[in-house]
């Protein structure tokens, strides 16, 4: 397990996976992320790659040949190596291999940045090329937060805030972990979604191009909350496991396929082309207070 903290926040981040665990207040002593309780959902903000989502039928086709990637890809299962430490950043890193070529044909290198900050918590993805030919991938996050954060609160008292008025329907998900062909509407010209634990009933609610690039998490019970900015992510996911106290905000570069789908890799929604020797970069921030 690896720390890093300034006076304000102690971060944890576990290896395997380079999964962040742990975001906790100096000052209100509150920890932010979920706890992990394994009776409802054991992760805590697992990372997505070489896909977000569910593929169509688990499989995908790159150069007429089929290969297998189960959700969310597998950088979630690995054990990445420590990059660079410091007292206030750290910098995790998974290369490709025998294994992950056998599912995944492509020479890459994955780092996974945290760095404290005064505004907070910056969680940077860097993908690099370092082969002779186009490297094609998603990769997304998955934070999950503790909702209530105060005492004497309830789930229902908490809402998400955009940064934006909304007219942005969600994009429903199939029974078998598929994007559905039509959008249901949502937020109409509005900039606030009431949290219930009904609301995550059918799976996630995925949006796409909306206008904000960041969310908060408020109550008006409480000033204990946070706000997530994601500029430069294309998809946004809000999801929580039946009657957890926890709400995902997932920033998306990559989508799960859609039902109609025809399974060609470099066709698919939301994949990113990198050329030869090029490096990727996304990182979007967490402000708690």
């Amino acid at each position: 397990m690896f720390t890093i903290e300034d006076k304000k926040l102690r971060v944890t981040i576990h290896p395997k996976g380079a999964e962040l665990q742990s975001i906790y207040h100096k000052g209100n002593q509150t920890e932010y992320m979920w706890n992990g309780d394994p009776a409802f959902w054991a992760k805590h903000s697992p990372l997505l790659f070489p896909i977000v989502g569910t593929l169509k039928d688990n499989t995908y086709y790159y150069g007429d040949k089929p290969y297998q990637l189960s959700r969310h890809g597998f950088a979630r299962d690995r054990e990445f190596s420590v990059g660079v430490q410091t007292p206030e950043a750290i910098t995790l890193l998974l290369r490709s291999d025998a294994d992950t070529l056998a599912v995944f044909p492509f020479a890459f290198e994955l780092r996974i940045g945290y760095q404290l900050t005064p505004e907070g918590l910056t969680t940077t993805y860097k993908v690099s090329n370092p082969a002779a030919e186009d490297l094609y991938f998603s990769v997304g996050g998955h934070p999950a937060f503790a909702v209530p954060l105060a005492a004497g609160t309830n789930y229902t008292d908490y809402y998400l805030e955009f940064d934006q008025e909304e007219k942005a329907p969600r994009w429903p998900i199939s029974k078998d972990g598929l994007i559905e062909a039509s959008p249901i509407p949502l937020l109409d010209d509005s900039k606030t979604l009431p949290l219930t634990k009904e609301l995550f009933a059918g799976d996630a609610l995925v949006f796409k191009g909306l206008r904000s690039s960041a969310v908060r998490l408020r109550s008006a019970r409480t000033e204990r909350g946070l706000r997530l900015s994601f500029p430069d992510f294309p998809f946004l996911g809000i999801w929580a496991a039946p009657g957890a106290d926890f709400v995902c905000i997932e920033p998306w570069c990559g989508i799960a396929d859609s039902v109609n789908s025809n399974q060609q890799w470099t066709d698919k929604e939301g994949i990113n082309r990198l050329e030869a020797g090029g490096v990727f970069e996304r990182s979007w921030t967490l402000e708690v207070f």
